[in-house]
């Protein structure tokens, strides 16, 4: 089995889905890490409650991002992380980071890209009233949002919909969608790993 690291910013309710999905054993892979950038972000809690290393790396403690990359990368290495899952990370990735893992970096994304990207993506979808918006997991490169997409899915919009009813909606695509995107990447691999055997 794969093992993954989870990267995470906020509350990680993302997180619980992939970590309540590995313990159904629906998902077959081994979390071996969580590495957040915020102290007093939930997610640690959550990564705790399942019995998760997690790691706090605070980026105002190194001069510069390579630096804080590599003490993250150094904790990748011993836990042996086979690929990075990205699951409301709001740091960019830099290319430290990309060249330990090429290929092998996936985000999750409240959007259909390459419409609205970044960080309001619900939030602009609702405001543009546009009639569907969807969610999308894809490769991360050096863009923001802009690395190849492995699998989108689309959410139909219904124009009385609140604000939070849109971000409902656009949630509960994403904890049905990711855990198996994040399968289907971890099948890749360990196929890539017969065929160079």
């Amino acid at each position: 089995m794969k093992n993954i690291a989870v990267f995470v910013s906020g509350s990680g309710t993302n997180l619980e889905e992939i970590l309540n999905r590995i313990e159904a054993n629906e998902l077959k892979v081994n979390c071996k890490a969580v590495i957040c950038d915020k102290e007093n972000a939930y997610a640690r809690d959550r990564a705790r409650n399942h019995g998760v290393d997690e790691f706090y790396f605070n980026p105002k403690a190194y001069p510069s991002k390579k630096e804080y990359e590599e003490a993250i990368l150094e904790v990748l290495k011993e836990k042996e992380v086979d690929f990075l899952v990205l699951s409301g990370y709001m740091r960019f990735i830099g290319k430290t980071l990309l060249d330990a893992y090429p290929s092998k970096i996936i985000n999750i994304h409240p959007a259909l890209l390459p419409s609205f990207p970044g960080a309001h993506a619900i939030q602009d979808a609702y405001e543009a009233q546009v009639p569907f918006t969807g969610v999308t997991v894809h490769y991360v490169d050096e863009g923001v949002d802009t690395g190849p997409v492995i699998r989108q899915e689309k959410v139909e919009l219904d124009p009385s919909w609140s604000l939070e009813q849109t971000e409902q909606a656009v949630h509960a695509k994403e904890y049905d969608l990711f855990y198996r995107v994040i399968q289907e990447v971890a099948d890749l691999l360990e196929k890539s790993d017969r065929d160079c055997a």
